[in-house]
């Protein structure tokens, strides 16, 4: 049985600045991150995953935000989250 996952959507419209891409810099290191993560093949992860009952994250997403939190030196998730409203405020 296939997991539905909550799909990535880093173009979703805002009011404000008018996409997420607007966020951040041409240059920031969110943006590498992505795009490295876009040339990773993690059909296996997505294969094995069983799911709960709410739709999970995917794990392209998941992984990210781990990559991201090493690179900057941030491994706990309360500071990798507080971390990312100070870059977006």
């Amino acid at each position: 049985m296939a997991v539905e996952f909550i799909p990535i959507d880093r173009d979703t419209p805002y009011i404000f600045p008018s996409s997420v891409q607007d966020y951040l810099p041409d240059k920031h290191l969110a943006r590498f991150v992505v795009d490295i993560m876009e040339q990773l093949d993690l059909s296996h992860l997505t294969a094995v995953y069983l799911g709960r009952d709410s739709k999970p994250f995917h794990p392209a997403m998941l992984v990210a935000l781990l990559f991201y939190g090493h690179a900057t030196g941030i491994f706990s998730s309360r500071r990798l989250h507080t971390y990312s409203e100070a870059i977006l405020d």
